[in-house]
C-alpha cells in the first residue's frame, strides 16, 4: 500500500510576500486613481495659489455694465398687491421677465422687500451685480461688475459665491487629494530603501514651512 506525499504548504515568508504584494498593488491602484481624479483640480488650485499670492501685483480693470428698464403694467399691478417684507422670493413672472430683459439668471436669488423697493444682490465668482425695483414707478436698475478671468479663478479657489455644486466638488477633490498624498507617502516608505534622499527631502518639506512661519511670518 503506497502513501501519497504530503502536500506542501506555503511557509510564513511566502505568505508575507503575498500580503506585501497585495498591499503594494492596492497602494499603487489607489494612488493612480486619486491622482487621475484630482489632477485637473490640483493644476487649477496650484495656479490660483500663485495668482492669489500675487493678487496685488496683477492689475485688472473692472468692467461695469449698467442698464435700466420699466416693468410691464401687469407685473407692476401684481407687485402692488403683494405685502411682502424682508427676505422673500420673487414671483415667477417677475423673475422670468428680469432674466430675459437683462440676460442674467435671476431665479433662486433672495430679494430684500421693503414698502418702496425690491433689492436683489447677485454676487458671483469674479463678479458682483445688483438689481433694484421701484415698486411705485416700476423702474428697474441693474448693474454688473466683472473683474476678469483671473479674479474668477481666484474666487473658484476660495469657493466664494460659487454655489452648492462647486462646494461639493471642493470636498470631493480634497478627499481625492488626501488619498493621493497619503498613498504617495506610503509608497515612499515602501521604496525608500533604494532612495537615500527620500526621508531627508520629506523632512525638508515638513520643516521648511515651520521655519518660515516661526522666523519670517508675522
Amino acid at each position: 500500500m503506497t502513501q501519497s506525499a504530503p502536500t506542501a504548504t506555503p511557509g510564513k515568508p511566502a505568505r508575507r510576500r503575498s500580503r506585501r504584494s497585495t498591499w503594494l498593488r492596492w497602494l499603487i491602484h489607489s494612488h493612480w486613481m486619486s491622482s487621475a481624479i484630482s489632477l485637473v483640480g490640483m493644476i487649477l488650485f496650484a495656479f490660483t495659489g500663485i495668482t492669489l499670492n500675487h493678487a496685488s501685483q496683477i492689475e485688472t480693470e473692472p468692467e461695469i455694465t449698467f442698464a435700466e428698464a420699466v416693468l410691464p403694467d401687469s407685473i407692476q399691478q401684481s407687485l402692488r398687491r403683494l405685502t411682502l417684507s424682508g427676505n422673500a422670493d420673487l414671483p415667477t413672472e417677475l423673475t422670468n421677465w428680469l432674466s430675459d430683459e437683462f440676460e442674467e439668471p435671476i431665479d433662486g436669488r433672495d430679494a430684500d422687500w421693503t414698502e418702496d423697493e425690491i433689492y436683489v444682490s447677485m454676487p458671483g465668482p469674479g463678479s458682483d451685480a445688483w438689481l433694484a425695483i421701484d415698486r411705485t414707478s416700476g423702474q428697474v436698475e441693474f448693474e454688473s461688475t466683472s473683474r476678469g478671468w483671473i479674479s474668477y479663478l481666484n474666487d473658484l479657489h476660495k469657493g466664494r459665491h460659487t454655489g452648492a455644486a462647486w462646494s461639493w466638488f471642493i470636498d470631493i477633490f480634497s478627499i481625492a487629494t488626501l488619498v493621493f498624498c497619503i498613498t504617495g507617502l506610503l509608497l515612499l516608505y515602501e521604496r525608500a530603501k533604494n532612495r537615500r534622499l527620500t526621508w531627508p527631502l520629506v523632512a525638508l518639506g515638513l520643516i521648511a514651512p515651520w521655519i518660515l512661519i516661526v522666523l519670517l511670518v508675522h
